[in-house]
């Protein structure tokens, strides 16, 4: 049984090239579950786009190739990997993540967080100056400024925010950004040539054609079942006769019913009946008699965020 992320190779490659070139100064992410591809498999992809790669914690630092830095997103505040590279930067958004840093020791590169309208972390204006201040008393050299918006807002709000901060920022550091779209970036640059802007791309980079991607699960039972039968962990009355339908994809993969309770599963252009919440590696999906079934070998389609998703085999197509 297995969820299976198929790619086509070389498109996907030319759709990777072709964002990164629209994105000058591009700092590529690679975190989390390596946004469906698992991080080894895009670490050695983004190294060829910069000489600095981001990183969502310092758990993950260790994942970027020797030659190239890890940018690592996240502030951190407990005890630091005996692994963490000595170069790795560390983003540093409150004094308490400077002491944190320096009680271990720890001297080194840092993004300095600024606050957006996300409201998550991030200095204020208020606080920014404490902060440098506490970085420099550290022993810690600031190398850039970081901010992140939410998925909310326009472009243009996005922009806004950043040239407010402007009058505030070392002019010898650049900022680097997340989520702008590729035309408002572009004024951005336009608008200030004296200043050096990098800008953060995960989702954009590795998803922008999504149409080269399928995700897939494949049938491991397919047997008759008659209206009113038994089964599951809950107990789910069958709803009529027709098959039930064991697919290898489960909440171990990440995968769950959709938001609103729909089924994430199709076959055959169609939407299959959830029997109960996916559990562990397996779904139980049901088809009306009167419909195509899936047989065993077969796949259905999966409709979960890849960012979301652990797959057990990644196929790359010749396209």
């Amino acid at each position: 049984m297995s969820l299976r992320l198929s790619v086509q190779r070389r498109a996907w490659q030319q759709s990777v090239d072709a964002h990164a070139a629209l994105r000058p100064g591009l700092v590529p992410v690679v975190k989390g579950n390596g946004y469906g591809f698992g991080r080894t498999t895009l670490m050695p992809i983004a190294g060829e786009l910069s000489n600095q790669i981001a990183v969502g914690s310092v758990y993950e630092a260790d994942d970027v190739p020797d030659t190239h830095t890890a940018i690592v997103l996240t502030p951190h505040v407990g005890q630091l990997p005996t692994h963490l590279p000595p170069t790795a930067v560390l983003t540093m958004a409150d004094i308490d993540h400077v002491s944190a840093a320096n009680t271990q020791g720890w001297t080194g590169n840092v993004v300095i967080k600024l606050q957006s309208s996300m409201g998550r972390f991030g200095t204020t204006p208020d606080n920014l100056a404490l902060l440098e201040h506490a970085i420099r008393d550290g022993h810690c050299t600031p190398v850039a400024y970081s901010v992140h918006f939410p998925l909310v807002g326009t472009s243009a709000d996005h922009v806004n925010e950043i040239e407010q901060w402007l009058p505030r920022l070392n002019p010898g550091l650049p900022i680097s950004v997340s989520h702008l779209d590729i035309d408002a970036y572009a004024r951005l640059i336009d608008s200030h040539p004296d200043r050096k802007f990098q800008i953060r791309c995960g989702t954009s980079l590795w998803h922008g054609e999504r149409s080269l991607l399928s995700l897939t699960a494949d049938v491991i039972s397919s047997r008759a079942v008659n209206a009113g039968d038994i089964v599951g962990y809950r107990g789910v009355t069958i709803p009529a006769d027709g098959h039930l339908v064991l697919v290898g994809a489960g909440s171990a993969h990440g995968v769950h019913a959709l938001d609103d309770g729909r089924s994430p599963f199709h076959f055959n252009h169609r939407r299959l009946v959830l029997l109960e919440p996916p559990h562990m590696h397996t779904s139980m999906l049901f088809v009306a008699r009167e419909l195509t079934c899936p047989s065993l070998g077969d796949r259905v389609d999966v409709q979960r965020p890849l960012i979301n998703t652990d797959v057990d085999e990644l196929e790359w197509v010749d396209d």
